[in-house]
This record gives C-alpha cells, sequence and structure tokens, in this order.
C-alpha cells in the first residue's frame, strides 16, 4: 500500500528543510483576503529568491496560478518551482 504525500504535507516537509538549510520562509496561512493563485511559498536566502508552488502527485496549477510562476519567472535571478512530492531529491538539492 502507498500512502499520498498531501500538498500540506510536503510543504511542510519543504518548509523544514528550507529552514534547517538557514532560509527565511514566508507562506500566507489565510489567503482569502490575498491575490488569488500567488504562489504557496517564497522563501530567501544569500541573495537567492525563490517562489514555489506546491502540488499533490497529479495536481495541476490553477491558471491563475500558471499565470504568477510564469510572470515572476521573467524576472532576473528569480527561481520558480512547481513541486510535487515526487521531486523530494531535486527540493532537498535545492535547499543545500
Amino acid at each position: 500500500m502507498t500512502t499520498t504525500v498531501t500538498e500540506k504535507q510536503l510543504q511542510s516537509d519543504i518548509i523544514r528543510l528550507a529552514k534547517t538549510a538557514g532560509w527565511k520562509t514566508y507562506h500566507t496561512h489565510d489567503s482569502r483576503r490575498s491575490e488569488f493563485g500567488f504562489p504557496d511559498l517564497t522563501m530567501v536566502r544569500h541573495g537567492r529568491l525563490i517562489f514555489a508552488e506546491i502540488k499533490r502527485e497529479l495536481g495541476k496549477p490553477t491558471l491563475e496560478q500558471s499565470r504568477w510562476l510564469e510572470a515572476l519567472s521573467m524576472v532576473p535571478g528569480t527561481e520558480v518551482y512547481l513541486w510535487r512530492p515526487q521531486d523530494i531529491q531535486e527540493i532537498e538539492k535545492v535547499m543545500k
């Protein structure tokens, strides 16, 4: 039997990895009054800025999420990711 990792679980794992590696992290806990589609996580460390949208294994970003990711990816030096549970090894490398 395989267990399904939820977005919330993956996000918690990423935040834990990031904080352990010295990243400042931000997540809007109640996004009802925020801009719809803004990425789940914003992380900063040593001149690096990351925006990450977190999805379950088969989850797809909404149109608004895709638009934010595309717009942010056009900013020079900004790292933008769409991460799923299967990406955990890549995530660990990025957080180092």
